[in-house]
């Protein structure tokens, strides 16, 4: 509930911020001079940056298991199953949050965490990751998921991709009032083609940009992951384990939805893009635990 506090305070600071930008740039002047009410505008885009971030976090547990088709086990499914939901409720308490769904799906090895609440999460590993690990390499992806949840990292993504999509959806907005009037000279009380232009090229242009931040965090949040399972486990050798052979395998793809929060990335975008770092890098990085 605090992090969902935080959500709220976190848009609200957002709209001072713009407005504060705005009015010091004088823009506010110029918006309004050509009849364009900003703050109503800032309103518009802070409810659709965050509306649309937070409501996928609400729904995300929903969109996790329809899109990988997850099956909820509680362990008396067989022994497999109970060891699973056994270690994540084991971990669940070494990490000090609510113990979580738990999850298996069909396909290549990878696992993931996702949840608008720490205490009500789901951790969902697939059929793959189980029959080409070890007890202990599961065991250290299952904390390397853990640590998602227990860092709250659901909800740090939701604020910042919420942040940067008010970002996109109000400066946006605006260069393209900008560019119909300057250069397109539009009626003061008219919104002409270079709007609709300018706003869409922008939109792309800007959202490129936001997408490239959120998967430097994504980066970041991996390498965190890493080093929280290590924690967990006492030792990092059995994530650097699961790491190297994560390596050696073709690591299964995720939905949109839960790509980022998955133990490795299908992804052969540039690295700029990718959502989460090299094995070799986050290899290097435990390594360095001392």
């Amino acid at each position: 509930m605090k992090r969902i506090f935080l959500l709220i305070v976190t848009n609200l600071a957002v709209m001072v911020v713009l407005s504060i930008v705005v009015s010091v740039l004088g823009l506010d002047r110029w918006l309004t001079a050509n009849g364009i009410d900003y703050l109503s505008l800032l309103a518009f885009s802070a409810v659709f940056g965050f509306g649309g971030a937070f409501i996928s976090l609400l729904m995300s547990k929903f969109i996790a298991k329809m899109s990988v088709g997850a099956q909820i086990i509680d362990g008396s499914e067989g022994t497999t199953q109970y060891w699973i939901v056994q270690t994540v409720h084991r971990l669940a308490d070494e990490a000090g949050v609510g113990k979580p769904e738990v999850a298996i799906y069909e396909g290549p090895p990878n696992a993931f965490a996702t949840g608008a609440f720490r205490d009500s999460a789901l951790v969902a590993v697939s059929t793959g990751l189980i029959q080409s690990m070890s007890k202990e390499e599961v065991e250290a992806v299952l904390g390397h998921e853990m640590s998602h949840v227990a860092n709250g990292d659901m909800v740090t993504l939701t604020l910042i991709q919420g942040v940067l999509n008010t970002f996109v959806f109000f400066l946006s907005r605006v260069v393209g009032y900008i560019v119909d009037k300057a250069v397109f000279r539009s009626d003061r009380d008219s919104i002409g083609p270079g709007f609709y232009i300018t706003m869409i090229v922008c939109q792309i242009l800007f959202g490129i940009l936001a997408s490239a931040i959120v998967a430097w965090f994504s980066r970041y949040r991996e390498f965190r992951a890493d080093r929280g399972s290590a924690n967990l486990l006492h030792t990092p050798q059995p994530m650097i384990a699961a790491l190297r052979r994560l390596g050696g395998l073709e690591a299964g793809s995720l939905p949109d939805a839960v790509r980022t929060f998955g133990i490795a990335s299908g992804s052969r975008v540039a690295q700029i893009f990718a959502t989460h770092p090299p094995i070799e890098a986050r290899i290097a990085a435990l390594q360095n635990i001392r």
